[in-house]
């Protein structure tokens, strides 16, 4: 289930993935000049890693920070296609995350919302309503201590 790096993933790749972790608004020159590369080698790597999946170069926020007052992750325990159910589970607006896991429950589904009365909305009305999902336990969070983007590329 977990794809694999193209057989034409190399070191250089790996350089270009790990200095964009760190500062993803680098320009092509910039990069090129980090991995020997012309800023154009540089940008046909890094589209080719795009078109791939292996990255998504995005601004990255803190939700709580944003006004959202709520945020969830949520244990689904399900019964039927877990995968039909996390695409469907995908839909809904607040939803940030829904992660396939083994264990206790099947899906982990993280959820902002703009307070209390909002996340209770989501879970109870939109989430729990839907086919296949036998149980959730939501887990409000706090606060956010730990937020990484950046880790080794193999």
């Amino acid at each position: 289930m977990t794809p694999e790096a193209p057989e034409d993933f190399d070191d250089i790749d790996r350089a270009l993935i790990t200095a964009l972790q760190d500062d993803g608004r680098l320009g092509y020159a910039e990069l090129g000049q980090l991995v020997g590369l012309t800023a154009g080698g540089a940008r046909k790597r890094v589209k080719r890693l795009e078109e791939g999946g292996i990255i998504q170069i995005v601004g990255v926020t803190d939700p709580l920070r944003l006004g959202y007052q709520s945020m969830a992750m949520v244990g689904v325990v399900a019964t039927g296609d877990l995968e039909e159910l996390a695409a469907t589970i995908s839909e809904i607006e607040n939803v940030i995350y829904v992660v396939l896991t083994g264990g206790r429950y099947d899906l982990l589904v993280e959820v902002i919302a703009a307070d209390h009365d909002a996340l209770f909305d989501i879970v109870n009305r939109q989430l729990r309503s839907i086919p296949g999902v036998h149980r959730a336990e939501t887990f409000t969070y706090y606060g956010i201590k730990t937020h990484r983007f950046g880790w080794g590329t193999n």
